[in-house]
Formats: structure tokens, C-alpha cells, sequence
């Protein structure tokens, strides 16, 4: 283990559990917190046929070969769209068991008049409470989804709620760098 690997340990410690990053609609680009995550601790990015025109069913099938291409105890950690993946999914997937927990950053709401017809197959939004512990984080300033709108996604969902405060969507425009306090919110998850 070199120095870096010992200040940034993965969560979980030595026998630390896979971590699947779902990037939401256009996938997360290389300054974003997702990607940075992948390069730093080797988790590994569910990878989309469509990052453009994203469809729900698709999404969640691809989501069931990844995970069961992996041991139990996976943590899934999905950004903006791959929130609403997560729950989906979750709601209809034989392979729930697989999972540990899930880290939920800036899901928006799909329910807005303003959403692009991109994202327009992910209505209706799944509200059903999810059969692993989640954390969900949200920005009080986020334009895609109110933060009323996000608190009751998080109690939908059964999930426990952080607010950060006004960080936008959580994004690369937010500025959050290795973003140490989501990887605290991961490993807490994870313990």
C-alpha cells in the first residue's frame, strides 16, 4: 500500500466492498468527483450503451449484469440520474441482495416542467422505500431539484438525508475536488 492508498483507504478497510458509481444523464467527465473516485480508488463506473437518450429498462438491465458480475456487499454510489437508477431498479431487480448500501448524490426532479425529453422515460419517478441503508445528499441550491423536492425523494426512498449546503448539483462545477466528505458518507454506509 503506498502513502496515498493509506490516506485515502477505501471503504471498509481490507476486505472493503465493490464500489459501482452510476453517473447520471451524459456521464460524469473527468473533473467530477465520479471520476476522480475511479482514478484515485479504483471503483468501477457502470458504463451506459446511451448516456445521450438514456432508457430506464436499459439502464437497469445493464445495472444487473455489473452487479452480477460481483461478490455480495456491493455499495452503489449514483450522481444526479443514477439516483433515480438506483431506485428503479431496486423496485424490480431479483438481485437486491447484492447490495450493501447506496450513497445518493443530487437526484433531480424529474417531475419539473423544465426537464429535457431526454429523461422523459424516467416518469413516473419510483417512490418506494429501498431494501438497503442510503444516504442521500443534497445541495440547498441545486437547479435541478428544490431541496423540499430532494428531502422527499430521501424519505420515499428511506434514505437518511445530509444537506451540504449550496453546492449546485454536486457536480465539476462545484468544485469538490477528491470530495473527502461523500468518501466519509460512502465508508460510514460501508461499516
Amino acid at each position: 500500500m503506498n502513502d496515498k492508498d493509506k490516506a485515502n483507504p477505501p471503504p471498509g478497510g481490507a476486505e472493503a466492498p465493490t464500489v459501482l458509481l452510476l453517473p447520471g444523464w451524459l456521464n460524469s467527465d473527468d473533473a467530477h468527483w465520479q471520476s476522480r473516485w475511479e482514478a484515485l480508488h479504483g471503483h468501477r463506473r457502470v458504463e451506459q450503451d446511451d448516456w445521450l437518450w438514456p432508457r430506464r429498462g436499459d439502464w437497469m438491465a445493464r445495472l444487473d449484469e455489473v452487479l452480477l458480475d460481483s461478490e455480495p456487499g456491493v455499495l452503489l454510489v449514483g450522481h444526479s440520474l443514477g439516483c433515480h437508477l438506483v431506485a428503479a431498479w431496486a423496485a424490480h431487480s431479483q438481485h437486491r441482495s447484492h447490495v450493501q448500501g447506496a450513497l445518493l448524490v443530487a437526484p433531480p426532479d424529474l417531475e419539473r416542467e423544465d426537464m429535457p425529453p431526454n429523461v422523459a422515460t424516467w416518469r413516473p419517478v419510483v417512490r418506494v422505500t429501498l431494501p438497503f441503508a442510503a444516504t442521500l445528499v443534497h445541495s440547498i441550491d441545486d437547479p435541478f431539484c428544490a431541496a423540499d423536492r430532494g428531502r422527499a425523494l430521501a424519505a420515499d426512498w428511506g434514505a437518511e438525508v445530509v444537506d451540504i449546503g449550496p453546492r449546485g448539483h454536486i457536480n465539476a462545477d462545484s468544485r469538490l475536488g477528491d470530495w473527502p466528505e461523500g468518501l466519509a458518507l460512502l465508508r460510514a454506509l460501508a461499516a
